[in-house]
């Protein structure tokens, strides 16, 4: 086995807005950024995968877009990677469904890694979440390890919040003989907020940029506090969730009790959107993390697209700031990681320990029976 491996990690989120990569050198005690590329998720191939994540597709169509968005995806990579040489891709794919049920527990990432192993010319390794689920856990959250290796320091409490479609919380406390992580799914963070930019914008805005619009809005604070009661942030973890709870349907519920919630450039919408995202995490923490010993070393990180939205951001520091007074609230990138590549680095890392024979979930944060070796791999 090599002291390390050179890998691309290959992320698309919830949000539907890009594919982000990100090369990595991983060993086994540790990892180091490379480089970074990304590309805009082309409009009409992300107008398919809504239509699929929304059940609005036929199988004929699915099978179509599960090779056509693994041949997008070599493209991707190839371009990025040049004549440059790696020793394997970790491959997310593209999550249009996620229903950790407890009887009947599915998820899919679409996306065919043969196209990526056969074009660029080594392994992949993909389909990441179902081992964890076989096991019964709920495929979520994965970068658990990944988080813990990148951003934690012995004797600090640390949090990590990526602010993908969806946001999930990573918590590492250090501070003691007996180490505690705990990982799980926050709620909404990007995917609504696109979801209404792009109809108060009748489609030309994919997203609310820097903010923009939700900051010339209105909180409406009734609306806000019914969707705080929303059951899921009231559960306790392990929990995951996607767009089938918080995404179209959720969007579709609320403009048919807000008939005038897209008036005015749905600036208003957007406003309690953002403030929805926030106060959300703000309540998770509240009710699901223990805070820091008094006088501990602690801080929160921000990764992830929402990261770059700086009305986003400033909701979430006054939101959290009222549960963890005097906790600094960093970006992913003033510690050298840009907020994009967090998430593609944790799938590089988690091939590496596939290859490696290494399990890459931890069973106390998604509720699997046990630590499982995550990913299928597929050789070139």
């Amino acid at each position: 086995m090599k002291d390390f491996h050179r890998v691309v990690g290959v992320m698309s989120g919830t949000s539907l807005d890009g594919i982000d990569c990100a090369l990595c050198q991983c060993a086994a005690d540790g990892l180091r950024l490379e480089r970074t590329w990304s590309r805009p998720m082309p409009k009409a191939m992300a107008r398919r995968l809504h239509a699929i994540a929304s059940g609005a597709a036929t199988s004929w169509e699915c099978g179509q877009a599960h090779h056509d968005l693994g041949r997008l995806y070599a493209d991707v990579v190839e371009e990025g990677l040049g004549k440059d040489r790696v020793d394997a891709i970790g491959l997310h794919g593209q999550t249009v469904f996620h229903r950790p049920d407890a009887r009947r527990p599915a998820t899919w990432q679409m996306g065919e890694a043969a196209w990526l192993a056969q074009r660029v010319g080594a392994p992949v390794v993909s389909n990441f979440r179902a081992a964890d689920m076989a096991a019964g856990g709920e495929g979520a959250p994965l970068a658990t390890l990944f988080h813990r290796e990148a951003f934690s320091t012995k004797g600090a409490w640390t949090a990590v919040q990526n602010l993908g479609g969806i946001g999930n919380v990573t918590w590492i406390d250090r501070t003691r003989a007996s180490e505690r992580i705990l990982s799980f799914d926050t709620g909404p963070a990007n995917v609504l907020l696109d979801l209404a930019s792009s109809l108060a914008s009748n489609g030309r805005e994919a997203f609310d940029r820097d903010g923009r619009r939700a900051a010339s809005g209105t909180i409406d604070e009734r609306r806000l506090a019914g969707w705080l009661r929303h059951p899921f942030l009231r559960r306790k973890p392990p929990k995951s969730t996607g767009r089938e709870m918080f995404g179209e349907p959720f969007l579709a519920r609320v403009l048919a009790e807000w008939p005038g919630a897209l008036a005015n450039g749905g600036r208003d919408l957007l406003a309690t959107l953002t403030a929805f995202t926030a106060r959300g995490i703000a309540w998770s923490y509240r009710r699901h993390l223990p805070p820091p010993a008094h006088g501990s070393p602690a801080r929160i990180i921000l990764s992830g697209g929402g990261a770059n939205n700086p009305v986003l951001v400033s909701a979430i520091r006054a939101a959290v700031g009222e549960v963890l007074p005097g906790v600094p609230i960093l970006l992913a990138s003033d510690l050298g990681w840009p907020p994009h590549a967090v998430e593609p680095a944790a799938f590089a890392w988690l091939a590496d320990r596939h290859l490696r024979g290494l399990p890459g979930n931890v069973p106390s944060t998604t509720g699997a029976r046990r630590a499982c070796v995550l990913g299928m791999l597929t050789p070139p």
